[in-house]
Order: C-alpha cells, then structure tokens, then sequence
C-alpha cells in the first residue's frame, strides 16, 4: 500500500479487532487524496446492508479520482453473507473484480470456516482478495506488545509500567493503544512512562488497587489487605469484582506454572509467561516461597468459589466487597481442607 499498488478486495477477519480496524484505516487514509473521498469513499456497515448492497457499490466508476474505496464495517453482521443463494454472485465479481474499486471486508471476531466454498473462494490461488486473518495475542505476549507499541512512537515505558498495563488491561490491545495515546500526550520532554503517571492517568489509585492488594496477599500484609478491602468497598464501580478475580486468578495461574518448573525457576520461564521485569519476578519469587504448590492449587479452588458466589452460587446475601473479602481472609489464613465442601 505504500507504493500505492492496491488489490481489489481486502478480506479482514480474525479475533483481534485491533489489526482489523487498523488496516481498514490505513487504507482508508491512502488509497484516496482526501479532497477525492466525498464522491468515491463509502462506509457500509453490516447490519444495515446485503450482498448485492456491497457489490452494487462496488462496482460503481470513480467520479474524478482513479479508484473508488468501499469499506464494509461490522461484516459478520451482514445477514447474507453466509448463506449459499449469495455466493454466486460474490464468486462472478471475484472472477472478475472492477480494477477501479478497493472493495474492504471488516470481519471481527471470528474467522470464516476455510472448508466452505466461501472461504475457499476467498482464499483460493486465483483469488484477487488479500485474506488477513488477525489472531488475539496470548496474556504473556502483551508486554512485548506494550513495549513495541511505545518504542514505535519515540517513547519509552519502564518495566513496571509495562507490567501494571498488562495485568490491568491484559490483551484487549485498542484500549491498550487508547491508554497509551493518553500517556504520551501526557508526557514531558525525555520522560518515560512510569508507573507514576499509569496510576495517575489510567484510574489506578496509587496505594489502593489490585496490584497492591496482590502485594499485601503475597506479603501477608493483613493490616494493609484489610485497608484495601476497606477502599474497594467504598468505591465499588471503581474496583469492580470480577476483573480483580480475573487479575487474582492469573497472578494464581503463573504461580502455580512457576511451582511446577522448580524451586528456582530460570529467567526463561518467567519470560514465557510474560513476567518480564525483574521486580515482578521478585515477587513471584516471593509468593512461591509463601505459597507452597498445594497451597496455590487451594487458592485457585478458592478464587474459582468466589468466581461461582459472584454469579449468585451458593453466596445467599453476600454482595461483591464481602465476596472478595471472604476470599482474603482465606487465602491469608490457610483453612483445613474439606471445611468449604
């Protein structure tokens, strides 16, 4: 696309909308001068429109411009598109596509089954479409993710920005762009992001918060994880419960993964599992001489219990800030096994 060569068709689809949205933005942005993009640039969105819809598009002449762009939003919502009565005509324009339009397929979420004769169309030797399938990144990919991200913008962000960013937000990488958008803009001359300005501009408060909370637990901070607690409790549309399980489960997870690679686990294994900085391996470190291998399987059954008891399992009168401090106070006092059955 930067030498300006330009299929006719472009099929997006994939898990990860991050990739999706923003290919169709870089072409949106150049295959048209933007004085060009008012007679021959068209946003369709899936619901709203059928298959001959898009193709009638399509197959519309530039009106003074060399190429016309028709951009299909929201595409696994278009009703037709899936339904074999369509696909002859789908397969005559690719057979013979207008070299005039760019025609762009947005198809989030989901992947079309290549053993079908549409997928095979699309993505058969003969076929004129680019077929770009986005994959969602693995938890323990986003750091590296995060740290690109910024690097590609002239910034850089220290270790425990980058942790905080990754557990706080995990894979959902538009609002991990979005969040970084609003930390450079915020940054001064030669400052990195740090883990001031996450907590400042992110809505992480500073000694109130999950990861501190995760510190307390691993610390056996009674008094500090109480106060916590206290603070969630009273800010409850700030501290929602099932991110911060979601959040207590991975820390959990890794811990136990950690436990079953050997007392001194190398720097290669915290490294797969996305632990990358050096404090946060001391405190996994940490946590693993707290808590013993059976004590973590324990506490994953626990988080699992508090999961159910969120969905009104088994809870009776127990509203969310007394779900999660049920949960502490059993992770920080070890409870007979069969007590909770």
């Amino acid at each position: 696309m930067q030498q300006r060569q330009f299929q006719p068709v472009y099929f997006l689809q994939g898990e990860e909308p991050y990739y999706i949205d923003a290919v169709a933005e870089l072409i949106e942005k150049s295959v048209l001068a933007e004085h060009e993009r008012s007679f021959n640039q068209v946003v369709l969105y899936g619901k709203d429109v059928d298959v001959a819809g898009i193709l009638g598009q399509a197959k519309r002449f530039p009106m003074m411009a060399e190429r016309s762009v028709v951009i299909v939003k929201e595409a696994q919502t278009v009703a037709d598109l899936e339904l074999e009565r369509s696909w002859p005509f789908l397969e005559a324009y690719l057979k013979n596509p207008l070299s005039s339009s760019v025609l762009v397929f947005c198809y989030k979420h989901k992947t079309l089954d290549s053993r079908k004769k549409l997928g095979k169309m699309l993505s058969g030797k003969e076929s004129p479409v680019v077929l770009m399938t986005s994959k969602k990144l693995y938890d323990n990919q986003v750091p590296q993710w995060l740290t690109a991200n910024v690097r590609a913008r002239g910034q850089q962000i220290t270790g425990q920005a980058t942790a905080m960013l990754a557990e706080y937000i995990g894979a959902d990488l538009g609002r991990l762009a979005n969040e970084v958008d609003k930390l450079v803009l915020n940054l001064k001359p030669g400052q990195p992001i740090d883990e001031e300005l996450v907590q400042r501009l992110v809505g992480i408060s500073k000694d109130y918060n999950i990861f501190e909370l995760q510190k307390a637990l691993v610390q056996r901070d009674v008094l500090k994880a109480n106060r916590i607690l206290g603070y969630f409790a009273a800010n409850p549309k700030a501290n929602p419960l099932i991110p911060n399980l979601t959040l207590l489960f991975g820390f959990f997870t890794k811990l136990l993964v950690l436990h079953q690679a050997g007392p001194n686990p190398a720097d290669g294994e915290f490294k797969k599992l996305g632990i990358m900085n050096s404090f946060a391996q001391k405190e996994y470190q940490q946590a693993m001489r707290v808590y013993p291998v059976e004590r973590v399987v324990g506490i994953i059954h626990l988080i699992r219990r508090a999961d159910a008891q969120s969905k009104g399992i088994e809870s009776g009168s127990m509203d969310d800030a007394e779900i999660l401090r049920e949960l502490v106070w059993l992770i920080l006092h070890a409870v007979p096994a069969g007590v909770l059955e």
